[in-house]
């Protein structure tokens, strides 16, 4: 399927849904990127000629300028067009979850959770800029393995303090890769007890910030995996430092934050008065 040939074949294409940009963008990037397989699944034209299937792939086809092999099918009944294409699409999850992994639902939405810190980490994550495929969130997992433990833990700080799972895996999977040199057991302790923590200790803080707003008693807005994720590593770069709080949250266009490279020391009481942050 050439993009000419695509081009010529959507104007037969006159009783289909509105095409979705969305999806034609979804597609286009995976053909780019090589990810284009030939399945069963492709163009369809009934006994008039009119298109009645493929008009996504078609203009993805078009948009991505690239060739590719596709399946199609002519002459096939008018009547067939209120079932073609009604099924549900298998999500990452589903994926997971059929090759065997643990928690597949909670470990696909931390990986793409993940790629978009990784590739897009200050953009709003939803719409277009946010699409992961199916294909990508597989390869991450596969580039990151480690990222299946990250979810158990975040499954147990949930339970703590109610934080989004994504959002403590991938806070833990990222501090704890990229800053090796330092043991997170007092962080993790912390966070999961609130115990004997002092009044702006960024582990305190952190645990208040997410009750509130779980409970509603919070206007912030921290109730999505990128904002709490924004918070985790807000608060954990504090902690490394032995800084404390007067008020943990996100200031109107600040950038999601990059893991600390600070010497951390283990020995330093959080909140001394040389390396207060007092934000």
């Amino acid at each position: 399927m050439t993009p000419q040939l695509a081009s010529e074949w959507l104007e037969r294409n006159t009783g289909n849904r509105p095409l979705s940009r969305m999806m034609v963008v979804q597609l286009a990037g995976a053909i780019q990127r090589g990810e284009w397989l030939h399945t069963h699944q492709g163009i369809a034209f009934d006994t008039n000629g009119v298109l009645i299937d493929g008009q996504h792939r078609l203009a993805a086809v078009v948009r991505s300028g690239v060739t590719v092999r596709m399946q199609v099918t002519f002459d096939v009944p008018p009547a067939t067009f209120s079932v073609v294409d009604t099924g549900r699409k298998r999500s990452a999850r589903d994926i997971l979850s059929l090759s065997g992994e643990e928690n597949a639902s909670y470990l696909a939405s931390a990986l793409r959770v993940h790629y978009l810190y990784s590739h897009n980490p200050n953009a709003v994550w939803v719409g277009t800029v946010s699409m992961v495929t199916n294909e990508q969130i597989i390869e991450f997992l596969q580039t990151h393995p480690e990222m299946r433990d990250s979810v158990a833990l975040g499954r147990t700080l949930n339970k703590a303090f109610r934080i989004l799972v994504p959002a403590a895996a991938v806070g833990y999977y990222l501090t704890k890769t990229r800053r090796p040199d330092i043991d997170q057991t007092t962080w993790i302790d912390g966070l999961e007890s609130g115990a004997h923590l002092a009044e702006g200790d960024p582990r305190l803080m952190l645990r208040n910030v997410i009750l509130r707003t779980s409970a509603g008693k919070s206007a912030t807005k921290a109730d999505g995996s990128r904002n709490q994720l924004h918070l985790y590593l807000k608060a954990w770069n504090a902690w490394v430092i032995g800084g404390q709080f007067r008020q943990l949250n996100i200031k109107a266009g600040e950038a999601m934050p990059a893991i600390s490279t600070k010497k951390w020391n283990p020995n330093r009481p959080t909140g001394s008065v040389e390396q207060e942050l007092l934000l």
